[in-house]
């Protein structure tokens, strides 16, 4: 830009437009024109775990949905032969799965 060729006083220097981020200053730190945002969720939580409820429906019972989880789980698990037996039993020790009453599938 030529001297004869200066900015107007209400637009900006081109010379320094392509430099950086607005508000940047010269030789600044990359983060200098940021600020901290803080976002509290609580509220939105709350109303997820209402509209969870909701949809659950008043006769959700969840010791019994518990209790057919395990009953599941121990009919998934019953009637290994050996070597799945030993599998499951490298897997518990592994801690891929829960361990359970004594850590055995059951026969």
């Amino acid at each position: 830009m030529s001297p004869r060729d200066r900015a107007l006083p209400d637009e900006p220097d081109e010379s320094g437009a392509a430099s950086g981020p607005a508000g940047a200053r010269p030789g600044a730190h990359p983060s200098a024109g940021l600020s901290d945002l803080s976002i509290d969720l609580t509220a939105h939580e709350m109303l997820r775990r209402a509209h969870v409820l909701e949809a659950l429906g008043p006769d959700w019972d969840p010791v019994a949905a518990l209790r057919d989880e395990e009953a599941a789980h121990d009919l998934l698990y019953s009637g290994l032969d050996a070597e799945q037996r030993r599998m499951y039993d490298e897997l518990v020790a592994a801690g891929v799965l829960p361990r359970r009453g004594g850590g055995h599938a059951a026969a």
